[in-house]
């Protein structure tokens, strides 16, 4: 007999999933996506999104017991997203996985929305290596991590993002360079046709005081980026928008990479996994590729479709503290838009049971 069925929920922005996982392998999954909705305000709307969580959230679950050929009583322990992310869109998945949960009179866990997208790579490449190094690139969070064990053991920050993350620098520039909503594909998909080498963006905290030399900072390249076209648009030139994307990417994949692999090679760790939305970019991918093989470090980047925010990597999670036999969560367990990466599960409690304890 082995681990249970875990169903995990994902809800923190504008991706409503659901996935299955039983023993490290993902057994079906659904999502739907709000995303088209936001596209002409240029970024996500937390009402829209909330909205559409409380619509998608059912028939997302029914989709993925479907696509694994489960009913809902084969479901063994739920695992949901508390944090962080949008409040209202948090909210939606909690109360539903709550329901389930109690329904079915199975243990409920509160994941961490990062942890997920770490344990993305388990679907697809096994166990995470004792250590590991963790590179999240996302819409939000730029995040160099040593992990160990991950359903067990505390997550050590090596640097996280400043001000704003690749994610962020990217869907800001698109707009810049007056290419669509989300800006990170647009970018890589007009970066095909430009010269990397056209425009000399900065590389942030590439140099400088040695405490900085694995923390992040896009802002000062999204604002060059941004001088560069208005320095343009001011002399009535046309925008290299092409050039101006590929020489931006190309800035993003080098900090980014070089700063993983001075990591690895820091603390003496052979691996290097590359997760969240941004690993699914092109340059980032094969510039890690090149420089692991170089250094001797083994590449972990998981498929595009375990890239960006789904279920499965939630149920993930779930199906890692399961076996690793971590306290479930109360059902009064709450939220926390902001919580920081600590550990792998997240179960915080209402402020009125905090008080009484």
């Amino acid at each position: 007999m082995g681990s249970p069925v875990v169903l995990g929920i994902e809800s923190s922005c504008d991706e409503t999933g659901a996935g299955l996982v039983r023993d490290g392998r993902l057994l079906g999954h659904a999502l739907a996506s709000s995303m088209d909705e936001h596209a002409r305000f240029g970024g996500v709307v937390p009402e829209i999104a909330a909205r559409a969580h409380v619509h998608a959230l059912t028939p997302v679950v029914r989709g993925a017991l479907a696509d694994a050929g489960l009913r809902a009583a084969d479901i063994g322990a739920v695992a949901v997203t508390t944090g962080p992310g949008l409040s209202g869109a948090l909210q939606v998945g909690l109360a539903g996985a709550k329901g389930l949960a109690y329904a079915l009179g199975v243990p409920l866990y509160g994941v961490h929305h990062l942890a997920g997208h770490v344990a993305a790579d388990t679907l697809e490449h096994g166990p995470l290596p004792d250590p590991c190094m963790v590179l999240i690139v996302s819409g939000g969070h730029t995040s160099l991590l040593l992990v160990r064990d991950l359903a067990r053991d505390r997550i050590v920050h090596l640097g996280d993002t400043l001000d704003d993350a690749a994610g962020e620098c990217f869907d800001k520039v698109a707009r810049v360079f007056g290419l669509p909503y989300p800006g990170g594909p647009a970018i890589d998909r007009t970066a095909r046709e430009g010269d990397p080498r056209a425009v000399p963006f900065p590389r942030p905290l590439t140099a400088g005081p040695p405490e900085k030399r694995f923390t992040f900072s896009f802002s000062g390249l999204k604002t060059a980026a941004a001088r560069w076209a208005e320095s343009h648009h001011a002399g009535g030139r046309p925008l290299p928008v092409a050039d101006g994307a590929a020489a931006l990417q190309e800035a993003v994949a080098d900090v980014l990479t070089r700063k993983a692999v001075a990591a690895c090679s820091e603390h003496g760790v052979g691996t290097l996994v590359v997760v969240g939305g941004v690993a699914a970019n092109s340059r980032v991918r094969a510039l890690a590729e090149k420089r692991c093989t170089a250094a001797g470090i083994t590449l972990r980047v998981p498929p595009l479709r375990l890239c960006t925010d789904n279920g499965a990597i939630i149920a993930a999670v779930g199906d890692l503290l399961v076996r690793a036999g971590a306290e479930p969560a109360p059902l009064d367990v709450s939220i926390d838009p902001s919580a920081p990466l600590e550990y792998a599960a997240l179960h915080p409690v209402t402020a009125g049971r905090a008080l009484a304890a």
